[in-house]
């Protein structure tokens, strides 16, 4: 166990957060397809994204790191003689299954002993319906995947649950199919490859819940530059909002209204935060934030509110915890499947430092105000988990131990230097 001895009076700065994950993927596997190759300055550069560039290097890629620069060569994809070994990235494990289920070859996508637990079906059976010839463990519900890419016809797909992890996949492969591919969305899920795919020119049609795209376009390339990881943020701005006298600036952080719920959320709580600055860069919206220490009262989220802030559903708990009243999160049954069981997660360790906090199918029910316990508490390996939990240290009382820190590394290498340094 690792004690987490971080006794503080407030939080008090400036910061830049590392670099968007999402959309750094993206940029990644669009420059892999780019004609003349890509150049992505403020990349993150992260156990997860560094998944995907040992993936793309396997397929033939060269890739140029510089700093927090990424440069990826032009050049074909080729057949790979090594399983291609996500690591704990489902982001590259779904992504690479769409962009494979069109090439030319055989490959075979892996990950650790998570990432063989979470949901591949829900990428699986579009892509089949599209043509491809997938095959894994439990009939393409889990990894290893194994692929033989070739022609895909185009598919008029609607998406049983919010996944832009899906949609992404289905897109990768409709670039590359015969006729026009639409996606379908009940609730609409970040929007960061199509966005880019028609920066860089692609024919593609988006609607309020579709997105449409024909195939067979080149991709030219050329440059891009990612904004601030806005889930990223949020860890140190809930630092802020909850410890009293503390007053932060955010900048350059990603203002996608398919990523701003927590922001949405945290304004209906009660928070003190002002958006500064908001322009668009390389088609994605950009700000900066101002946020100070709030009093809070209770939320509720639903179903159709969770893609948008599904990243930092943690931390709205954790604020819970602290605001005045009953909050209610419901429909966020897919926080079961990422790198472990987030909500009984939250549930056991929010238990555990004292809160009055009950677990439901779908989410969660917290009463506030508590005051929290210090208290041996978990990871479940989890990167959000742990971060969670450290903000929690911030303001519990006694001491607060964590069993590990090394899964940090996964999106925010930087996180615990960030925090010591706005920290007084």
């Amino acid at each position: 166990m690792k004690k987490l001895s971080l006794k503080i009076n407030r939080i008090e700065g400036e910061i830049i957060p590392p670099a968007d994950k999402s959309i750094t993927h993206r940029a990644i596997i669009i420059g892999a397809l780019a004609k003349k190759g890509l150049r992505i300055n403020r990349a993150l550069i992260s156990g997860d994204t560094l998944s995907t560039v040992d993936c793309f290097r396997k397929l033939g890629k060269e890739i140029t790191i510089k700093g927090n620069d990424i440069y990826v060569a032009p050049g074909p994809l080729k057949e790979p003689i090594e399983i291609l070994n996500c690591q704990n990235s489902g982001t590259t494990a779904r992504l690479l299954a769409g962009l494979l289920s069109a090439q030319p070859f055989y490959s075979v996508i892996d990950g650790d002993s998570s990432l063989r637990q979470r949901p591949m079906k829900r990428v699986v059976e579009p892509l089949s319906m599209m043509g491809a010839r997938i095959f894994g463990r439990q009939e393409g519900s889990f990894l290893p995947l194994s692929l033989k890419g070739g022609e895909l016809q185009a598919i008029d797909y609607e998406l049983p649950v919010a996944s832009a992890q899906v949609k992404s996949a289905i897109l990768l492969a409709g670039l590359f199919a015969e006729g026009q591919t639409t996606v379908r969305e009940k609730i609409k899920s970040r929007d960061h490859l199509e966005r880019m795919l028609k920066y860089f020119g692609q024919e593609i049609i988006l609607e309020e819940k579709a997105v449409k795209i024909c195939g067979k376009n080149e991709i030219e390339g050329g440059e891009v530059a990612v904004p601030g990881d806005i889930s990223s943020a949020a860890f140190l701005i809930t630092a802020a909002v909850l410890i009293p006298r503390s007053r932060l600036i955010v900048w350059q952080v990603n203002f996608n209204p398919t990523r701003i719920g927590f922001i949405k959320k945290l304004l209906q709580m009660g928070a003190r935060l002002s958006v500064l600055n908001l322009k668009e860069e390389y088609n994605e919206e950009v700000a900066d934030l101002e946020v100070k220490f709030s009093e809070l009262k209770a939320v509720e989220i639903n179903a159709e509110e969770v893609p948008a802030l599904v990243d930092e559903i943690p931390l709205i708990a954790l604020l819970a915890t602290q605001a005045i009243g009953i909050s209610r999160i419901s429909g966020a049954e897919e926080l079961r499947y990422k790198e472990c069981d987030r909500l009984h997660a939250l549930y056991l360790n929010l238990q555990k430092m004292g809160a009055r906090v009950e677990e439901q199918d779908d989410g969660l029910i917290i009463e506030g105000p508590t005051k929290l316990k210090g208290a041996e508490v978990q990871s479940f390996n989890d990167h959000r988990i742990a971060m969670t939990m450290i903000i929690a240290a911030l303001i519990a009382e006694g001491e607060m131990s964590l069993d590990s820190l090394d899964c940090i590394q996964i999106s925010y290498p930087e996180f615990r230097q960030h925090l010591l340094t706005i920290c007084h």
